[in-house]
């Protein structure tokens, strides 16, 4: 039974994110949780702010947020019909952070899909301030979809990777699944200056290859200067459908994410991103 969060704001791109899960995860028995948290809203509201009962305020915005949610599930049982799929609905008060945190540690979620844009949609920054977030400080795989995606079977999965750091076989289990019903290669990029890989990455590349071993694998040493750009040209050029990549401590992801100005040296998002977070989970 697969476990799949989608946060939502109710806003086009957060849609698009659930019609992508949906179609992606089609073949799956999975538990859907969309949550909504709805502490900003509050915040936002001046007249809310003015209230003398904060209990009231918070009991009107759970309800209010109840009900969105319970539309937005009738649309989606209208629109994707699966018997496969179970769908429940968390109204938090919360901040996302939080929410999506306490939602991914009392039912171990497997993996969180969400847009790149909100509501508040802001184009200087690469993944949307939300995303950003989460992809800093909650402990759970995080599938990015770009607000303008249209839905595409995953043929080919470009997995961007330099081997220092080992792999978990939860997660790479779940790329292996998503994998399989689409009969989706993956390719394994290397993006370096030099050729030449240390005993630790040999066995971590080893590892994969044998976690992987019921996918179509293909391992790739990508000769460039530039990580970013060499991972940008073998998207491109052999039309990827979805970039993963690690998110670790000193790894290139964990420096898109910290980096004061993310636009100068982020990837170019036009394809569904997957975020697998190498921190301790059960």
């Amino acid at each position: 039974m697969r476990k799949i969060l989608i946060p939502t704001d109710f806003s086009k791109p957060a849609f698009n994110a659930i019609k992508y899960a949906l179609e992606l995860f089609k073949y799956d028995k999975s538990e859907v949780y969309f949550i909504n948290a709805f502490e900003e809203d509050i915040y936002k509201d001046k007249e809310l702010l003015k209230s003398d009962s904060l209990s009231n305020v918070l009991e009107m915005m759970r309800q209010k947020s109840s009900e969105k949610l319970s539309a937005l599930i009738e649309e989606v049982k209208y629109i994707w019909p699966n018997p496969r799929h179970t769908y429940h609905q968390v109204a938090s008060q919360h901040g996302l952070i939080d929410g999506i945190d306490i939602l991914v540690d009392t039912v171990n979620i497997d993996i969180i899909v969400m847009g790149t844009k909100g509501v508040t949609d802001k184009k200087s920054t690469l993944f949307g301030s939300n995303t950003i977030q989460v992809l800093r400080y909650v402990a759970s795989p995080v599938l990015a979809i770009p607000a303008n995606y249209d839905y595409t079977q995953p043929k080919k999965i470009v997995f961007a990777t330099n081997y220092l750091i080992p792999y978990k076989r939860r997660e790479l289990k779940l790329l292996c699944e998503m994998a399989a019903p689409y009969r989706a290669e993956v390719d394994m990029i290397y993006v370096s200056k030099s050729k030449q890989l240390s005993v630790r990455q040999e066995v971590n590349r080893q590892f994969i290859e044998d976690t992987l071993s019921k996918n179509e694998t293909k391992f790739v040493h990508v000769l460039h200067k530039s990580v970013v750009e060499g991972i940008n040209d073998y998207c491109s050029q052999h039309k990827a459908d979805m970039l993963v990549m690690v998110n670790s401590r000193h790894s290139f992801l964990e420096d898109i994410l910290y980096a004061s100005t993310i636009d100068a040296v982020a990837l170019d998002m036009q394809i569904p991103f997957l975020a697998m977070q190498n921190m301790r989970r059960d």
